[in-house]
């Protein structure tokens, strides 16, 4: 019965998509490596910010082979603000995997393509039905939203075996879907929970083509799905950020090759927040001679599961020791990827 009543649904929610789908660059073709970068791009970060960042990211590595090829500087540089780096990390891993394992064409069943770095359950699923126009649905939080609300499902969807399971479920539908119109039903089930099942606030359903049949709209318990774990509230740490200028040169070093921000450059700092006396103690161990302090701000970057409150030091100094890379303006802004954490940290102009 769950699989007639979802079959159903396919025709209008199709029919819906054809006249609602919004224009997004990556839908102009079906091009496996264009569908497979929209998708990592859009994974945690808003739909208007990856579209500049798409449309530039291939301006530059236009195909496969560029993108393996990268250097890495010039790849982070062009990621700069998307955040989550192991994103761009990964794509350039898959690349080169797919270099060197299928000749630089995009494999084309899911098993291989689940295989690449970086691809879970949903990336596969994704380039799977939109490219090729295999039955493997895309199950994200706006696909697990729709679904749940549909069906009045309150099984916890944080569970892997409750993804799993939604998933073989709509498998059978995506078999059931005529072929051609699989890559379309993926996207329209995105775009209805993006735009209309929305994850923030009151869900249109004045505007919905699946309101009639969605069990918590009609039930009036569209607020209960879907059912998440309870998060954990994000820890605060405190730091002490230097810009330290010699000239117009600006202090930067890089970050560890692991952890978070790994591999990327930082402006310098110290553990605590410090005032201003203390600031300036802490650049003279740093030998970089007279320093005169130009401004004193605080600064917030909000990651997953961390906050930093930043207290960001202007210093105006007079050596340039060895033990930082010394770059100008016109560096930072073309050349040297600094991860917005920092960036926010830089002089208002």
């Amino acid at each position: 019965m769950q699989n007639e009543q979802l079959n159903r649904l396919v025709p209008p929610l199709l029919s819906w998509f054809a006249e609602n789908a919004r224009d997004l660059p990556w839908r102009k073709d079906r091009e496996p490596y264009h569908v497979w970068l929209s998708e990592i791009m859009l994974q945690q970060t808003r739909v208007e910010a990856v579209k500049p960042y798409y449309t530039r990211f291939l301006a530059a590595l236009p195909d496969i082979r560029a993108l393996a090829d990268c250097p890495h500087d010039r790849l982070m540089k062009l990621w700069e603000g998307l955040g989550y780096y192991s994103r761009a990390r990964n794509l350039q891993k898959a690349a080169q995997q797919i270099t060197e394992l299928h000749g630089g064409v995009f494999p084309r069943t899911y098993d291989e393509i689940r295989a690449l770095a970086g691809i879970g359950d949903y990336t596969a699923g994704a380039v799977c039905s939109i490219c090729f126009d295999l039955p493997e649905p895309a199950v994200d939080g706006n696909v697990l939203r729709v679904y749940t609300r549909l069906l009045c499902d309150d099984r916890c969807t944080d569970e892997p075996a409750v993804r799993k399971d939604i998933r073989a479920v709509l498998r059978k539908i995506y078999a059931d879907t005529k072929k051609g119109q699989r890559g379309q039903l993926t996207q329209a089930l995105m775009e209805l929970g993006a735009t209309v099942c929305v994850p923030n606030g009151a869900p249109h359903c004045d505007c919905c083509p699946l309101a009639e049949s969605c069990q918590a709209h009609l039930t009036d318990t569209v607020g209960k799905y879907p059912v998440r774990k309870q998060k954990k509230a994000r820890r605060t740490e405190d730091y002490t950020v230097y810009i330290l200028q010699c000239g117009d040169r600006i202090a930067v070093r890089k970050r560890p090759k692991t952890g978070l921000l790994a591999g990327l450059w930082e402006l310098p700092h110290l553990n605590g927040k410090r005032d201003a006396q203390a600031a300036l103690d802490g650049a003279a161990e740093w030998h970089t001679g007279m320093a005169e302090l130009l401004s004193v701000r605080s600064c917030v970057h909000i990651f997953t599961h961390i906050e930093w409150h930043m207290t960001a030091v202007h210093l105006l100094v007079t050596k340039m020791p060895d033990c930082f890379t010394w770059v100008t303006p016109g560096q930072l802004a073309s050349e040297t990827a600094l991860p917005t954490a920092f960036r926010i940290c830089l002089p208002e102009e």
